[in-house]
């Protein structure tokens, strides 16, 4: 290994429900996050669930650096870890907070959900605030990740957006509705982001009977390195950044553009 190869990342899905009581999830984190792990990544919504459809969120809703952030420091520091997980963040509407995927450890961050899920029959903009478009891109162990949050999965220009800004792995926590076709929708889209852009994709899901489950490691080349089923468990993998150099020898789709 050269000295500017980065090891292999150990990654550790933590595929479990977010409950309403922030408190009582608050301790599930500390419960729940794995020892031996370089990055951890709790689905969307962790902090708190959305609760039933359209309900008001705000009141859950709290600064970064509030009881939630503040735990998962705590955490990432304990386990010497990173840890990513999603929070309602307190924003200028004080009705319509921002749908955050919060990281703390190793790196630190704060990504505000950009595109809000209204559609099959949802109206998420109607309670919360969307984050300005932009790439977010944070330095783990060596590899550069780009975060994104469930819905924007289904919008390819925000993840080749990560990519140029250099992004070799993208993580997608998400609290997938379940429902007809949805797991097929998932894994399609998630092995359509690795392929398209040579990338690793780590998506860390909610599971079932309200969301889809299925979370997923999925390499350069569409190859599902792990994936769970639709109920709670902690999905382990490692990604080898070795894999997506050869991949994109193989594939240098990225190179052959024309713009």
């Amino acid at each position: 290994m050269s000295p500017s190869t980065p090891a292999p990342l150990r990654v550790a899905l933590v595929q479990e429900p977010a409950g309403l009581d922030p408190e009582a999830g608050r301790a599930r984190l500390r419960e729940l996050t794995p020892e031996g792990a370089d990055l951890v990544v709790f689905p969307e919504a962790f902090a708190r669930d959305f609760g039933p459809a359209g309900s008001d969120v705000s009141a859950f809703a709290e600064p970064v650096d509030g009881p939630f952030g503040t735990t998962l420091a705590e955490v990432a520091a304990q386990r010497r870890t990173t840890v990513m997980a999603g929070m309602f963040e307190t924003g200028p509407d004080p009705a319509r907070p921002y749908n955050t995927l919060l990281v703390r450890g190793a790196a630190s961050a704060a990504y505000r959900k950009v595109h809000l899920y209204d559609s099959f029959g949802y109206r998420e903009s109607d309670r919360l605030t969307a984050g300005e478009p932009g790439a977010t891109v944070v330095d783990v162990g060596g590899h550069a990740v780009g975060l994104m949050t469930c819905y924007d999965l289904r919008f390819p220009e925000l993840a080749r957006a990560l990519v140029d800004a250099g992004a070799e792995i993208l993580v997608v926590p998400a609290a997938w509705v379940a429902g007809p076709r949805k797991v097929d929708h998932w894994r399609t889209l998630l092995r359509a982001r690795a392929i398209e852009n040579t990338v690793h994709v780590v998506a860390a899901a909610q599971p079932a009977p309200r969301y889809s489950g299925h979370s997923m490691v999925v390499d350069p080349l569409g190859d599902v390195l792990a994936e769970a089923g639709p109920d709670a468990q902690v999905l382990t993998a490692e990604i080898d950044h070795a894999v997506l150099v050869e991949a994109r020898r193989t594939n240098p789709s990225l190179a052959n553009r024309r713009l």
